[in-house]
């Protein structure tokens, strides 16, 4: 009989990173991306010792199975606080429940089909051939606190919140967003242009309803708050040439300054 002291279990260098299945949809990789950029200056606010990680299509181990990879849920987007970012100096290959014992706070999927797979809720007792449906998996077997549905082809979002171990379906508040509250943030759908494409993305907004903004979006923010105030200098600096030397002195310039 092999004892509790000497038993091993597989970790995220053990265990397969991928299934082998293509990504369905273009649009996610920089939908990961953007909702991953813009929460970054919110989440190092709340770590600020860098203990958090973030997980894109990346797979979360929650059974051992044979295969292995039976055993995970990959979702396209989620969070868990109060972790390290690297295992060992290295980046993690999945995220592994019975090595770390903390759920993820958020999961997001993607839909590319009609949204069967993210909604199903069949349990292992029901399953063939093992398979056991995402909804299951996320509300009884990891107990999400936050788990999102997003349908880029219907513009939607559905969020559902664990209470009671039961997911309830979240109703939007009235700016159309859904608060998840452990992060002082709302989801939703924003309409706009981001890496050359028009599309209804998925978006955080802050508790006051002000969107979070990209590096890229913030830099340009910053390079138009400059600009604004450069003209206004000059704006100024116009003005006063059109005063008199002894007019300047009187209120304290130098009028060689304005050269």
């Amino acid at each position: 009989m092999t004892s509790l002291s000497t038993l091993t279990l597989p970790d995220h260098t053990e265990l397969p990173d991928s299934d082998g299945t293509f990504v369905k949809n273009l649009q996610e990789h920089p939908q990961s991306i953007l909702i991953t950029d813009s929460i970054k200056p919110v989440l190092e606010q709340r770590h600020p010792d860098g203990q958090y990680c973030i997980g894109q299509d990346s797979g979360i181990y929650w059974r051992l199975t044979e295969p292995p990879e039976k055993g995970a849920e990959a979702p396209d987007w989620f969070y868990v606080p109060n972790v390290p970012p690297t295992l060992n100096g290295k980046m993690r290959r999945s995220y592994v429940l019975w090595k770390e014992y903390v759920a993820p706070l958020i999961v997001i999927e993607f839909v590319s089909g009609d949204g069967s797979q993210e909604r199903d809720n069949t349990p292992p007792s029901q399953g063939e051939s093992g398979n056991v449906g995402k909804f299951w998996v996320y509300e009884q077997a990891i107990r999400v606190p936050y788990y999102g549905i997003y349908e880029v082809a219907k513009a939607q979002i559905e969020v559902y919140h664990l209470i009671d171990f039961t997911y309830q379906l979240m109703q939007p508040n009235e700016r159309g967003h859904y608060p998840i509250a452990p992060l002082g943030v709302e989801l939703g759908i924003w309409q706009g242009f981001y890496q050359n494409a028009e599309l209804p993305w998925l978006r955080w907004w802050d508790a006051q309803g002000n969107l979070l903004l990209t590096g890229e979006e913030r830099a340009e923010v910053e390079r138009q708050r400059a600009e604004s105030e450069r003209q206004k200098r000059l704006l100024i600096t116009d003005k006063l040439r059109t005063l008199s030397v002894e007019q300047l002195k009187d209120l304290g310039i130098d009028p060689e300054m304005l050269d």
